[in-house]
C-alpha cells in the first residue's frame, strides 16, 4: 500500500513537472502536441486503471489550470465560450485516457497476451484515446460556437469527423 502511493505521487509529480515545464508540450499554431500521456501511461500499466485514472486526473488539473491562466490561448477561449464545457474538455478526457489504459493493460496481461505485446498496446492506446476522447468532447461542446465554426470553415471542412481529420493531422 505504501508503495503504491509512493510510486502514484512519483507519476503525479513527473506530470506536474513536464506539464510547467517545455518538457510536456510541443507548441503549434493551434493545438500543443502533449507529451503527457506517457507518464499517464506508464502509470496505467505500473499502478492499474485507478492509478491511471489518477495520473489522468492530473494530466486534465494542469490542462484545465493552463486555460485559467491563459497558457494556452486555444484552451482560454474554450473557457470563456463554456466553463463546464472546458472543465469536462479538459479533464475527463485524460480521466478515461487513463483508466482505459489501465484497464487494457490489465485485461491483456492477465488474459495471456504476451508481455511486450500488452506494454505495446497499453502505450499506443493512451496518446490515441487521449486524441479520441479529447476531440470528441471538443466537438460535443463546442463545434456548434463561432470560434470552432470559423476554423471549420477556414479549413473548408464540412462536417465534424472531417474537422477532427483537419485539426489533428
Amino acid at each position: 500500500r505504501t508503495r503504491y502511493l509512493v510510486e502514484l505521487a512519483l507519476m503525479v509529480t513527473i506530470i506536474f513537472v513536464m506539464a510547467f515545464t517545455p518538457l510536456g508540450y510541443f507548441r503549434t499554431l493551434g493545438l500543443s502536441i502533449t507529451f503527457l500521456t506517457v507518464p499517464v501511461a506508464v502509470g496505467a500499466m505500473i499502478l492499474g486503471p485507478l492509478g491511471g485514472a489518477i495520473c489522468g486526473l492530473a494530466f486534465g488539473l494542469t490542462s484545465f489550470y493552463m486555460a485559467l491562466t491563459g497558457e494556452s490561448a486555444f484552451s482560454s477561449m474554450l473557457l470563456s465560450i463554456s466553463p463546464i464545457g472546458t472543465v469536462v474538455t479538459c479533464i475527463l478526457p485524460r480521466v478515461l485516457e487513463g483508466w482505459l489504459s489501465g484497464l487494457l493493460f490489465k485485461v491483456m496481461y492477465k488474459g495471456g497476451v504476451s508481455r511486450k505485446f500488452s506494454y505495446f498496446a497499453a502505450s499506443l492506446a493512451c496518446p490515441l484515446l487521449n486524441t479520441l476522447l479529447f476531440m470528441s468532447s471538443l466537438c460535443i461542446f463546442f463545434y456548434n460556437t463561432e470560434y470552432i465554426q470559423g476554423m471549420v470553415s477556414t479549413m473548408g471542412v464540412s462536417n465534424p469527423f472531417l474537422f477532427v481529420i483537419a485539426f489533428v493531422g
